[in-house]
Protein backbone atom coordinates (compact mmCIF):
# COMPACT_ATOMS: atom_id res chain seq x y z
CA UNK A 1 0.00 0.00 0.00
CA UNK A 2 2.78 2.38 0.48
CA UNK A 3 4.53 1.75 -2.69
CA UNK A 4 1.08 3.36 -4.26
CA UNK A 5 0.48 5.80 -1.63
CA UNK A 6 3.84 6.96 -2.59
CA UNK A 7 2.89 6.93 -6.13
CA UNK A 8 -0.48 8.89 -5.83
CA UNK A 9 1.85 11.59 -3.90
CA UNK A 10 4.26 11.75 -6.75
CA UNK A 11 1.74 12.77 -9.19
CA UNK A 12 0.12 14.99 -6.84
CA UNK A 13 3.52 16.50 -6.46
CA UNK A 14 4.51 16.49 -10.62
CA UNK A 15 0.72 18.28 -10.92
CA UNK A 16 1.25 20.96 -8.31
CA UNK A 17 4.85 21.16 -9.92
CA UNK A 18 2.81 21.78 -13.76
CA UNK A 19 0.30 23.94 -12.57
CA UNK A 20 2.56 26.11 -10.37
CA UNK A 21 4.74 27.14 -13.81
CA UNK A 22 1.90 27.28 -15.69
CA UNK A 23 0.46 30.15 -13.18
CA UNK A 24 4.00 31.42 -13.31
CA UNK A 25 3.93 31.71 -17.08
CA UNK A 26 0.05 32.87 -17.62
CA UNK A 27 -1.38 34.00 -14.47
CA UNK A 28 -3.95 35.75 -16.62
CA UNK A 29 -5.72 32.12 -18.15
CA UNK A 30 -5.64 30.37 -14.85
CA UNK A 31 -7.47 33.60 -13.37
CA UNK A 32 -9.71 33.93 -16.52
CA UNK A 33 -10.58 30.05 -15.64
CA UNK A 34 -11.44 30.62 -12.19
CA UNK A 35 -13.65 33.53 -12.86
CA UNK A 36 -11.17 35.78 -10.77
CA UNK A 37 -10.60 39.59 -11.61
CA UNK A 38 -7.93 40.26 -14.14
CA UNK A 39 -5.38 43.08 -12.95
CA UNK A 40 -1.87 43.89 -13.30
CA UNK A 41 -1.87 43.21 -9.65
CA UNK A 42 -3.71 40.26 -9.42
CA UNK A 43 -1.65 38.09 -12.34
CA UNK A 44 1.87 39.78 -10.28
CA UNK A 45 0.30 37.52 -6.62
CA UNK A 46 -1.19 34.77 -8.61
CA UNK A 47 2.43 33.92 -10.36
CA UNK A 48 3.99 34.39 -7.05
CA UNK A 49 1.54 31.73 -5.61
CA UNK A 50 2.19 29.35 -8.12
CA UNK A 51 6.02 30.33 -7.81
CA UNK A 52 5.41 28.19 -4.49
CA UNK A 53 3.16 25.75 -5.61
CA UNK A 54 5.75 25.05 -7.74
CA UNK A 55 8.56 24.97 -4.66
CA UNK A 56 6.17 22.75 -2.63
CA UNK A 57 5.50 19.74 -5.18
CA UNK A 58 9.33 19.85 -5.95
CA UNK A 59 9.60 19.88 -2.20
CA UNK A 60 7.45 17.07 -1.46
CA UNK A 61 8.83 14.86 -4.34
CA UNK A 62 12.29 15.36 -2.83
CA UNK A 63 11.14 14.18 0.65
CA UNK A 64 9.03 11.32 -0.82
CA UNK A 65 12.50 10.35 -2.46
CA UNK A 66 15.54 11.03 -0.21
CA UNK A 67 17.80 9.00 1.32
CA UNK A 68 16.88 10.71 4.75
CA UNK A 69 13.83 11.22 5.50
CA UNK A 70 11.95 14.34 6.22
CA UNK A 71 8.96 14.75 7.85
CA UNK A 72 8.78 18.47 8.59
CA UNK A 73 8.38 18.63 4.74
CA UNK A 74 5.98 15.87 4.23
CA UNK A 75 3.90 17.87 7.41
CA UNK A 76 4.75 21.25 6.15
CA UNK A 77 3.38 19.93 2.08
CA UNK A 78 0.32 18.51 3.67
CA UNK A 79 -0.79 21.79 5.22
CA UNK A 80 0.47 23.90 1.86
CA UNK A 81 -2.26 22.18 0.31
CA UNK A 82 -4.86 21.96 3.23
CA UNK A 83 -4.25 25.60 3.44
CA UNK A 84 -4.45 26.27 -0.28
CA UNK A 85 -7.85 24.65 -0.70
CA UNK A 86 -9.40 26.32 2.06
CA UNK A 87 -8.07 29.76 0.74
CA UNK A 88 -9.41 28.61 -2.76
CA UNK A 89 -13.10 27.58 -0.56
CA UNK A 90 -13.04 30.95 0.68
CA UNK A 91 -12.31 32.89 -2.72
CA UNK A 92 -15.36 31.09 -3.93
CA UNK A 93 -17.60 31.61 -0.72
CA UNK A 94 -16.78 35.24 -1.19
CA UNK A 95 -17.68 35.63 -4.90
CA UNK A 96 -13.79 35.80 -6.03
CA UNK A 97 -13.53 32.24 -8.08
CA UNK A 98 -16.42 30.74 -10.16
CA UNK A 99 -17.51 27.65 -9.41
CA UNK A 100 -14.88 25.86 -11.52
CA UNK A 101 -12.27 26.96 -8.92
CA UNK A 102 -14.36 24.41 -6.57
CA UNK A 103 -12.62 21.28 -8.52
CA UNK A 104 -9.21 22.92 -7.49
CA UNK A 105 -10.53 23.60 -3.82
CA UNK A 106 -11.54 19.81 -4.17
CA UNK A 107 -8.19 18.73 -5.22
CA UNK A 108 -6.09 20.34 -2.80
CA UNK A 109 -8.61 19.05 0.15
CA UNK A 110 -7.87 15.83 -1.12
CA UNK A 111 -4.05 16.16 -1.71
CA UNK A 112 -3.70 17.57 1.98
CA UNK A 113 -5.11 14.41 3.43
CA UNK A 114 -3.25 11.97 1.69
CA UNK A 115 -0.05 13.55 1.82
CA UNK A 116 -0.81 13.64 5.99
CA UNK A 117 -2.00 9.86 5.94
CA UNK A 118 1.47 9.59 4.35
CA UNK A 119 2.76 11.73 7.21
CA UNK A 120 1.26 9.73 9.72
CA UNK A 121 2.31 6.33 8.32
CA UNK A 122 5.84 7.39 8.25
CA UNK A 123 5.72 8.11 12.06
CA UNK A 124 4.52 5.27 13.39
CA UNK A 125 6.96 3.41 11.38
CA UNK A 126 8.97 4.59 13.52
Amino acid sequence: MKKYLKLIILLISITTIFSGILQIISPGYVLNFIGADITSATKHFFAILGMFMALFGGMMIQALYSVHTNEAAVLWASFQKLGASLAVGLGIFYGIFNEFALSVAIFDLLSGCIILWYYVGERNND
